[in-house]
């Protein structure tokens, strides 16, 4: 019997059939051999739950009867899970085959070391990173540390702001007690909340670069649709709304329209991920999807504050602390608007 420590490696999965099979194979072959593999299904309709099952019997296999989203769908499996730690990874990824061990080697270092993340490359451009981490703005956004750079820029081990929700090794001891993901986000941010909860608590991330992960990135809602601007944009306000101080709340919008005047510039440009999704859409659709963004996200307020109050009792982030957490783990509103 393995004296290694049992992690439980759970995989979402949506209608992914054509991606499905290629992530369970690399989990199938990790160097760490104490691992139990558990599939989320999402109330898939492709087949690819029928497709997958009868090459993998010794994966566990959880099935929701409707889509319960990012949040929703990872929670079922992380109460499921026997493991002491949780490998989230989402279905439309590769691992290298010590991915895995070198995550765990780098969680046992320290015990108030939360979460280790690995260098997650474009799938279809392997010199490019997806994400190294989470880098944070102050209306609440958060995006990939090191996105579309060249991947030679980040073989660094150091300490980040938090994982990445597409691939993250998780204690957990530290989400019993900070919590699991947020289930009325659905999609996007879920790990920018659990990131923020952390950092409150004093858990810490490091990023490990030797660690790699191949990402066919956004591929359920696409890079640049009109769904995933939408969540994006309402979600960094539930995260703010949770979890900020509140003289940084009352200076959110500022920052967000310094954040759009650059998004904007780019838009004309033609560059950053408002210039794609220009054009892969029409601009002015932008508009109408920030106002939607907007409202839904007040339709959710009363939750938030209620779960904000939750979040309180275990301690506030004061202006001096969130400052040092921006300036150390943060982003620039001109680095966003010509982000790809």
């Amino acid at each position: 019997m393995s004296t290694l420590p049992l992690i439980s490696a759970i995989v979402l999965n949506w209608n992914g059939k054509d991606v499905i099979g290629a992530c369970l194979r690399s989990l199938r072959n990790q160097t760490y051999s104490n691992l139990e593999i558990i599939l989320v299904d999402n109330a898939s309709m492709d087949g690819s739950i029928e497709d997958v099952v009868p090459r993998f019997p010794d994966l566990r296999l959880i099935r929701n009867r409707k889509n319960l989203g990012y949040g929703g769908g990872n929670n079922e499996g992380l109460r499921a899970a026997r493991g002491k730690y949780v490998f989230i990874l989402n279905s439309d990824t590769e691992i290298e085959k010590d991915c895995i061990e070198r995550l765990w080697g780098a969680l046992e270092e320290g015990p108030r070391v939360g979460v280790t993340t690995p260098k997650i490359l474009f799938y279809d451009q392997r010199e490019r990173v997806d994400a190294a981490g989470l880098v944070v703005y102050p209306d609440g956004l958060a995006i990939g540390r090191g996105r579309s750079e060249p991947e030679q820029r980040y073989s660094q081990r150091e300490e980040v702001f938090f994982g990445s929700g597409c691939a993250s090794l998780y204690r957990k001891d530290m989400l019993d007690e900070i919590g699991l993901f947020d289930e009325d986000f659905f999609a996007y941010a879920e790990d920018t909340d659990l990131g923020w909860r952390a950092q409150r608590a004093g858990w810490k991330a490091f990023y490990v670069p030797q660690a790699v992960v191949y990402h066919h990135h956004s591929r359920q809602f696409g890079s640049y649709s009109t769904q995933k601007a939408f969540l994006v944009e309402r979600n960094r306000m539930w995260v703010a709304w949770k979890n900020f101080p509140l003289g940084f709340l009352c200076l959110g919008p500022l920052y967000t329209l310094k954040r759009f005047l650059y998004q904007g510039i780019a838009l004309l440009n033609r560059r950053g991920a408002t210039g794609r999704f220009r054009q892969e859409s029409s601009s002015l659709l932008l508009m109408p999807i920030v106002f939607k963004a907007f409202f839904s996200g007040l339709r959710g307020f009363p939750g938030m504050l209620r779960k904000r109050r939750e979040i309180q009792r275990t301690g506030r982030l004061s202006n001096r602390d969130f400052y040092r957490l921006l300036k150390k783990y943060g982003i620039t509103a001109k680095e966003i608007g010509f982000m790809d």
